[in-house]
This record gives structure tokens, sequence and C-alpha cells, in this order.
């Protein structure tokens, strides 16, 4: 062979090669088809073919992988939809492709009034239909389909249909999954709490198809970033004694994790969400523990743990409201040395919410819902100081009684409504305070100054949906579900300074957080709450008496008064030791069955006898007064609604009070002024609450017993 020839030889080998190579190299690339409607597609953003989820998953995944867009917007799920999807040319687009892989996120459109109530009935099949003939056409391919990206309260049809049919179809998507065996994939998750990413409510700016396309990656890869502790397990922490052991968190699926505590070790394996959970049996208190996880090589030692009660303790700033600023605090901050069985979470807020504008990394953070961070610590005077004064003194008080570990959980903003301790569905599907969701800083749900302190906090932000601490659900979302999971004791609850202006609103609001969060932990937690204080406030008194009626509504649940430690010019009163010690006696006997009194005397009616009022007390057999200072707190309530300061004496365990004459009583106010000096107590120096009663008529005359 000649040298021409052998170099043409040499040449055309070369040229087959590299088509061979090209050839295998495309049979290498895994084609991933993203099936969907607008939100697939990208709309609404700017430039849909670098910022949609597809164009980013594609970026994620790599050059190994081809990913294409096959959204079409307005496009229904149902085959006698709207806008069918199986009549567009993306869905016939989508099919001949042939994909390795197959996102299918279809559904929301499906919630108009023209699609679900006519058609719902064939949602099922007409989804197993796209399911089969994508099999059909690749028998191998790998099938996801997805529970549905949020619709938002803003949506116009949301209230009169849009919320209910989504939920009910969300509920059909998981049946489907099961019934086909195919993969499902929760896009809702983690952007149900991100409403600011959502300008119409329903579609997602380019920040959102970013958490997408993450939430398709990390489901197609199992890659969730290795392994990882929930926040609340680290050293130094307490476990809820008598109750099973429950430690959780997450790590890349199918990985297996071997956890022990002391010698018992147990192996789980991660679902395919990334999440994993192992469960102990419950132990009594006593002695020290230590856990350790490990998966793949890493290796996470929690030290120094205890077996005891749990507490978590939230509101607003009188919760939050710091032992060194209160009577004495700065002394007991100094005696607070290592004190090893008290064991203190503070989950600290990035930034307060004082009356300033925030800067644009607390403004993301927050959006972000990394508006607090925090772990477990030892009591000492460090961590003690800025810690919930009545908190603190509660647990230190159930130790003294129980001689048990108490681990304290601090979650309270200052100013906070208890709006924004709402998970977001309880509030959706609640008709009398969804409205509080839409465009709340101009909401009357919220009180004004909240508003307008949330607007001093925001003038630098860019979003007009920024979210905020004071907005509804946030601290939920941020704060309340990282603990859900994690069993506690009870709960502590000190809120409503920044819901007074309402009293009828927090009467409802109040039960519901309550059902909210029980149902959030799975148990009927005993409800611990203060009553506001007293201060020169209108509505404070009418708070007070609506918040004592509430214990007897709500199940499994008691009020510590704390008027007596009012202050008539400052929201934060500093004697919060005397309050922790009322929720302390309140625990005790009815969370620990300790034989205390833990009730001031409780007005039963106001009967007119001739020429006096009698008012009838339970939780007493000798009333007094506070200090034995003389009796003061009562008006009477003319039949023209004129209000008389009155004189009023003790008689055993009534209350007298002479009817000036010619007046026609109608009821009977008792601490009833905003700040109140009232000072009726019962045997065991505990106060009555602030209360009104109208009159019940009796004609037959008393004697008098002065």
């Amino acid at each position: 062979m000649n040298t021409k020839k052998r170099y043409l030889f040499f040449y055309i080998f070369f040229i087959s090669m590299i088509s061979t190579f090209e050839i295998i190299a495309q049979q290498a690339i895994v084609k991933i088809a993203c099936i969907g409607d607008s939100v697939t597609a990208g709309y609404l953003l700017a430039n849909p073919n670098t910022q949609s989820y597809p164009s980013q998953l594609q970026v994620l995944m790599g050059k190994q992988y081809e990913v294409k867009n096959f959204g079409h917007s307005g496009a229904t799920l149902l085959k006698k939809g709207s806008t069918p999807y199986y009549k567009t040319t993306a869905c016939a687009e989508a099919i001949s492709y042939r994909p390795d892989i197959a996102i299918i996120h279809l559904g929301l459109n499906d919630t108009d009034p023209r699609n679900w109530p006519n058609y719902k009935e064939d949602f099922n099949a007409d989804y197993s239909w796209l399911l089969d003939t994508l099999k059909k056409q690749n028998p191998n391919v790998k099938l996801y389909i997805c529970r549905m990206t949020p619709i938002f309260n803003e949506h116009p049809r949301f209230k009169s249909g849009t919320r209910d049919w989504f939920w009910q179809i969300q509920e059909h998507i998981e049946e489907i999954a099961t019934a086909n065996k195919v993969n499902l994939i929760n896009l809702h998750e983690k952007l149900y709490n991100r409403p600011e990413l959502f300008p119409d409510a329903l579609h997602p700016t380019t920040e959102g198809a970013t958490i997408l396309a993450q939430t398709v990656y990390e489901n197609i890869t199992q890659d969730y970033g290795g392994l990882k502790l929930a926040p609340i397990f680290t050293d130094n922490m307490v476990l809820q004694r008598n109750q099973p052991i429950v430690i959780y968190g997450n790590a890349n699926g199918g990985d297996k994790i071997e956890i022990t505590l002391n010698s018992h070790k147990e192996v789980v394996t991660t679902n395919l969400y990334g999440k994993w959970k192992v469960t102990f049996p419950a132990m009594k208190s006593g002695g020290k523990h230590e856990i350790n996880i490990s998966s793949n090589g890493k290796k996470l030692v929690l030290k120094n743990i205890l077996i005891g009660d749990v507490w978590f303790c939230s509101g607003q700033s009188n919760m939050a409201f710091p032992l060194q600023k209160s009577e004495n605090g700065v002394a007991e901050v100094k005696n607070a040395i290592n004190n090893t069985t008290l064991r203190l979470f503070n989950y600290k807020v990035i930034q307060e919410t004082d009356d300033i504008a925030w800067d644009s990394t607390t403004l993301a953070k927050t959006n972000q819902l990394k508006y607090f961070s925090g772990k477990w610590a030892i009591s000492d005077s460090i961590s003690a100081k800025d810690f919930s004064a009545i908190a603190y003194y509660f647990g230190q008080n159930i130790i003294h009684e129980e001689n048990v570990p108490i681990g304290l959980i601090q979650v309270a903003v200052g100013g906070s409504p208890i709006e924004s301790w709402i998970d977001r569905y309880t509030l959706e599907h609640d008709d009398k305070v969804v409205d509080v969701l839409t465009n709340w800083r101009k909401s009357d749900f919220i009180m004004p100054w909240v508003r307008s302190r949330a607007d001093v906090n925001l003038k630098n932000a860019t979003n007009p949906k920024q979210r905020h601490p004071y907005a509804p659900s946030y601290n939920y979302e941020a704060g309340v579900t990282h603990f859900t999971a994690f069993p506690v004791k009870g709960i502590l609850w000190y809120q409503g300074e920044s819901n007074a202006h309402n009293v009828e609103l927090y009467q409802h609001l109040m039960p519901t957080l309550v059902k909210s969060w029980r149902k959030a932990w799975g148990t009927s937690l005993p409800f611990y709450y203060v009553q506001l204080s007293s201060i020169d406030r209108p509505t404070w008194p009418s708070f007070r008496e609506m918040q004592n009626k509430l214990q007897k509504e709500i199940p499994n649940s008691k009020m510590a008064i704390s008027m007596d430690y009012g202050d008539s010019i400052n929201v934060h009163p500093i004697k919060k030791k005397q309050i922790a010690e009322r929720l302390a006696l309140l625990a005790l006997q009815h969370t620990y069955g300790k034989p205390v009194n833990t009730n001031g005397p409780s007005a039963l009616k106001a009967t007119q006898k001739a020429t006096y009022i009698v008012i009838t007390f339970s939780n007493t057999k000798q009333l007094a007064t506070a200090n034995q200072k003389e009796l003061v707190g009562f008006e009477l309530v003319t039949d023209k609604g004129i209000r008389i300061e009155s004189k009023a004496i003790i008689v055993k365990d009534q209350v007298q009070i002479k009817i000036p004459k010619n007046e026609k009583i109608k009821k009977i106010l008792y601490a009833y002024k905003p700040y109140t000096k009232a000072n009726l107590v019962n045997e065991a120096n505990l106060p009555c609450s602030t209360f009104q009663l109208e009159i019940e008529t009796n004609v037959n005359s008393v004697k008098d017993e002065r």
C-alpha cells in the first residue's frame, strides 16, 4: 500500500471512529421530558428559556442529560377540560420524544369551575391514559407525577371553589401515583410557605422555579446533601421522658443510617424524599446520655443529653422578655451558674422588630424562613440572661417540685399577632379569617400598630409580598413547624397584646391556634397561658374577661392571672417570677397531679336582694384582699349604662354591694378599668379575674350581715 492510500485509510477509519463515538455518546444521553402547564412553561418569567424550572434542571443534571420543556399554558389534565393537554402540540411532541424520564405537573387548571365540578370523575382515568401512553412509547420510561405547586388566597377563584378543589386534586394525584406504581414528587411542600415567590398567586418567580428544579433534581438523583439532623437535635438537649423517643433528619435517598442511644442501636433506611426517622422505647428520667448517628462514613455525636420534661414556650414580647431585665433578674442571672438539670433552647430571631428599617440581608433571610436560629444550652449566667424570664422561672419551679430535668424551647417574637402563629392551611380554610392572608399590611384584621411597625421594618423591601414575622402564618412556618415532630410535655403561651383591638376575633383565633397546634403535634397537649396584665388601654378589660372564659371553652387549658402585677404605662411589667409561679402551679396540679391550689375566686352569680347586690364565688372558703387592704375594683352599671364605682364588703365567701338609692342596676363589673388595682383574693392569696355579671333579681330581702 502506497503512502497516499495509507493516509486515506487512516482518515476514513478516524472519521468512522468519531461517528461511532458520537452515536455512543448520543445513546448515553438520558432524555427528560418536563410535561405540564404554565408553571412548567415558565409563564411570567422574563426568559423562560433560561429561567423556567426545566431550563434550570438542565444545568443541574449536566451534559449527560437532555431536558426538554413540554409545558403548555392553561392546559388541563382532564380530556374534557377547558384546554386539554392531550390535544396540544406539546403533548404530541412529548410522547414522540420517547423520554427516559418524564416529570408531569398538571392539575392546576383543572381547579377551574368549568372543569373539576363537571368532569372530576374522569381525572384518574385521564391521568392514567397519559402515563400508559408514555409507557407505550418507551416501556422503560421512569415516570414521576407531581403534587401541584400552591395556589394562594389572592387567586380570584380561591374562595369560590379553587381552594377546595385544589386539595381534592392533590388527593387524587397521590391515588394515581399508587395505582399506577409511579414516583410522586412533592412540588408543593417547599413552596407552600413562600407566597412572596408567587406574584399572581399562581406562577412562581425565577427563585421559585429554582426551588422546583432543585426538588426535581433531588428526586431524580436521590442526592439530598447527605446526613443531617433536624435543628432540635444538639448537645445538651432534653428528650421527653415516658414517651417514645423519636430521632429524625435527612440524608441521601436509600442511605442506611445507624443510630445508637446509649447501647441501643437502630438501623433505618432513608426514604425516597431524603427523610429518615427512628423511634426508641420510652425512658424514665435519670443519667446522662449520648446519641451516635452515622452513615456512609459520616458520624454525628450528641453528648450530655438528659431525659426529662420539655415545655414549648411561645408568644410575643412578654414571653420573650429576658430574665436579666425582669425584677431582680440581674441577681438571678448571677445565680444561674451551671444548673445542669435545666436546659434552654433559645430560638433567637436574627433581627428584632424594633423601630428600624431592615437591611437587604435580613429581608432576604426572612423571606427564606431563616429568621430563627439556636441550639440547646445548659442554663448558666450566659444562656439564661437573654432567655424568657417567664419560661426560666417556670422551669425552676417544676425542677424544684418534681426533681426532674426540664428542657425549655423558646420561640417568641415581640409584637407578633396571633395570626402569625397559626398554620396557613388552617387560616385558608377558616372563612371567618381567610381574608387576613390577603394584603395583611392593609388589613383591618391586623392591629394598626402591628402594620405600621412592619411598614418601618420593610421600608427597604423591593418585593411587595416581602415576608415579616407579623405576617399571617409566618412564625408558624419559620419557627413552630421545626418542633412539631419533637415530643413535648406541654405548651406555655403569653400573647395577645397585639390583638387586643379586636376581642371577638381573638376569641375565635385562640381556640383555632390551640386546635391547629395539637393537630400538628398529634396529641392534646396541655396549654397554659397568661392573661393580659392591666395597663391604660381601653379594650384590655374586655380582653381579660374573654381570656378568662376561654379556659372553659378550650379543653385541657388553664390561665394564669397577671393583672395585679401590671403597669399603667408599660406593656412589659417586670414582675415575671410571680406570673411564672402561677403557671407552674397550673402545671403542677393539672399535668403533674400535685394537690396544690391554683385558682383564685371565680364569680358565679350576682343577685339583688332588697337594697344589696350579693356576689357568690367558687374556689374559695374565705375571701380576702391582697395584703389586707380595703376591697376595691367593683362597679355597678345602671339600666342607663352609667357606671358607678362602688364600695364592696366581704362576708365570708361572698361580696356585698349596697345599691345607691333610686338606681336600677343591670350588671356588675370587677377589675374593669384598663389599669386596675382590684384586689380580691382567696385564702391562697390567688387573685380573682376581671369579670362582669348580669344581675339576678330576688324579691326576698336579706339581712344586712355587716
